[in-house]
């Protein structure tokens, strides 16, 4: 199994943060077919071979994702795309 971490922090406080998180885990769970349900201030991940969870602080944002054995070979591209779409996220 490939674990993915992508960490970024952000000065929009944690309601804003929340909101962007929530832009972020819509775009991702409607590429990779994820579900998706918020517990408090994080939001667990899980769909056909990865499961993860977005954490969201007061100025940090962490994104972590675990693939399966078939999913790992594209861990790069999938990190990729995490990391394209939160800064896209962060800076809307």
């Amino acid at each position: 199994m490939a674990k993915i971490t992508v960490e970024r922090p952000h000065t929009l406080g944690l309601a804003e943060a929340r909101e962007r998180a929530e832009q972020l885990v819509l775009k991702l769970s409607d590429r990779y077919g994820l579900a998706h349900e918020w517990v408090d201030d994080t939001v667990r991940l899980e769909g056909k071979g990865a499961k993860g969870r977005v954490d969201v602080q007061e100025a940090l944002i962490r994104i972590t994702i675990e693939l399966n054995f078939i999913l790992s070979a594209m861990s790069g591209s999938i990190k990729s795309e995490v990391e394209r779409v939160l800064d896209k996220a962060l800076a809307a």
